[in-house]
This record gives structure tokens, C-alpha cells and sequence, in this order.
């Protein structure tokens, strides 16, 4: 019986990684521009999908899904980067870092500003950084 536990289990980190793939290959990044950070609670896994930004050393979140499982997570954000960019509105936001005086602009998809600034400050602590302006983008 542990023999078929051991190649379902490894049958799914397979199609875990070859999910992880797709989605970087689909969003055209880098392996080392890209986090998948897994978390579990309450029987539910949670994945938050991070960017890094090579040119100012900064993570910022993509998004975040909750699944049955690392598989049926990373499905959901499968679907979620394939659709997001018809599906939520584009903002700039620039802003600065408090151990850095250069202006940065970033941009991120969400569904509202509060949600936007939440992708910004992900993970870190809000006095870091200062917010200058956030813009809805116009429609193309």
C-alpha cells in the first residue's frame, strides 16, 4: 500500500512542477523572477504567487489562491493568470522605499486600488514604504 501512496504522492509533485512551469513559461518570467509560497490551514492549501523586480530587488504579490491541495491550487492560479489581464483593471503605482530616495513605478492587476496597494505592500511592513500616487490605467 505505501508503494501506491509514494507514486501518487510523487505523481504529484510531477504535475505540481509541471504546472509551476507553465505558468512561469506563460508569464514569459524567470525562475529566480518568480516565487510560489504554499502555506496550509484548516486542510486547505494557500499559494501566493510573488514576483520579484530584478531591477529594484522588490517582491510584490501576483495573487493568491486557496485549493484542496498544492495541485488544485496552482490549477486555480493556472486559470487566474491565464484570464487576469481581461478580467481586472490595470494601476500604476509609484512609490519609494524609506532607505531609498528614488521614485519607483510599479504596475499591478486587480480588481480595486485597496487591492493593488495590497499587492505592493505584501510581506512587508507598511512604514517602508511611502505611496506617491496610484492610477487606474486607461482601458486599451
Amino acid at each position: 500500500m505505501s508503494k501506491i501512496n509514494l507514486e501518487s504522492s510523487s505523481d504529484m509533485h510531477v504535475e505540481a512542477a509541471r504546472v509551476q512551469q507553465q505558468i512561469k513559461d506563460y508569464l514569459g518570467l524567470r525562475s529566480s523572477d518568480l516565487m510560489f509560497e504554499y502555506t496550509v490551514h484548516d486542510g486547505k492549501t494557500k499559494l501566493d504567487l510573488i514576483t520579484i523586480n530584478p531591477r529594484h530587488n522588490q517582491s510584490f504579490l501576483l495573487n493568491s489562491v486557496t485549493g484542496s491541495d498544492k495541485v488544485d491550487a496552482l490549477k486555480k492560479m493556472w486559470d487566474y493568470v491565464q484570464n487576469f489581464k481581461e478580467k481586472e483593471n490595470s494601476y500604476t503605482i509609484q512609490w519609494v522605499t524609506k532607505s531609498d530616495s528614488e521614485l519607483h513605478t510599479s504596475y499591478f492587476r486587480a480588481s480595486n486600488i485597496l487591492d493593488a496597494l495590497e499587492k505592493l505592500y505584501y510581506g512587508r511592513d507598511r512604514n517602508t514604504i511611502t505611496v506617491f500616487s496610484v492610477v487606474l490605467n486607461p482601458i486599451s
